[in-house]
């Protein structure tokens, strides 16, 4: 159901507020580069600093902007079962495809919690759910046992990893088959993941270089793994120059470069320091995309 380069989309912001028109454009840049969804309102895009409201237009802009070209799979992910379903049914009212949901943070519930959870959204969300597995942020794993209850529920449909291992995705793709499709979570992994099974990867740097992230995945999927080690390769600089500062904080940087979007980024986060800009500017201008 949701294979290829999907982009985890930034909310662009200007005075305070969600910058529409830029949003508008962003959509219509990844739309035209051959990506394949549009995974708005979740880390990247700020998604503990919107209001419901913000969220929900954000939502509503991807739908309508995407108008069949591109999936829609919207973040509703929260440390509440609740609002999580809560979020998942507005999603679902504003015609979105399928909801990200991330682990429960900073409750640390066990594995039958994080069970639960997720067969609770799943079952009154009304959406196809991707697990959204990132331990670095959420603290708690979703175990690969875990997933493999999961997998049998009929809404639970894939799996964004993100823990940065290997050894974990293979494991889950072992007990899970073609049960769960396994999504990379992490650009700088999607070739290895795609080498075990993976099926795409949720790009943050798909923001700015979107056909590049789709070729990649095109050629992986395709076997062609000499093209896609080349492309891997020349996007490695990138990769690692985006992620100097926690995300989404050198995406925003790069793409204000780039006159996508203005700089603002919201509290807690800030600007990326100056020294990493540079860092990022050099990484960029190899590929061309800054003069």
């Amino acid at each position: 159901m949701f294979t290829g380069s999907m982009v985890a989309l930034v909310t662009p912001f200007k005075d305070g507020k969600v910058d529409e028109a830029a949003l508008r454009k962003l959509i219509r840049l990844q739309a035209a580069a051959g990506t394949s969804a549009l995974v708005p309102v979740g880390t990247t895009g700020e998604s503990p600093t919107l209001t419901h409201e913000e969220a929900s237009r954000v939502i509503a802009i991807c739908v309508e902007e995407a108008a069949g070209k591109m999936k829609v799979i919207a973040g509703t992910g929260s440390y509440s079962t609740a609002q999580s379903v809560a979020s998942t049914k507005a999603a679902k009212a504003a015609g979105a495809d399928g909801a990200l949901v991330v682990c429960p943070y900073y409750s640390k519930p066990g594995q039958e919690g994080v069970y639960l959870h997720y067969k609770a959204v799943a079952e009154d969300g009304g959406l196809p759910v991707v697990v959204y597995v990132i331990p670095g942020r959420s603290v708690i794993n979703v175990a690969p046992e875990t997933l493999a209850r999961l997998s049998a529920l009929e809404n639970i449909v894939a799996v964004k990893e993100a823990s940065g291992s290997l050894a974990q995705a293979s494991e889950i793709i072992g007990l899970c088959g073609d049960k769960l499709v396994i999504l990379s979570g992490d650009d700088g992994l999607t070739l290895p993941m795609m080498a075990i099974g993976a099926k795409g990867v949720i790009s943050v740097a798909a923001n700015i270089v979107p056909k590049a992230m789709a070729e990649l995945v095109r050629e992986a999927a395709a076997g062609d793994y000499a093209k896609a080690r080349l492309l891997h390769y020349n996007l490695l600089p990138l990769f690692k120059a985006l992620y100097v500062e926690t995300n989404p904080i050198g995406i925003k940087a790069a793409m204000a470069m780039e006159n996508l979007i203005g700089p603002e980024i919201r509290l807690p986060m800030t600007p990326m320091e100056e020294p990493n800009q540079k860092k990022l500017a050099t990484a960029m201008k190899q590929l061309g995309l800054l003069k």
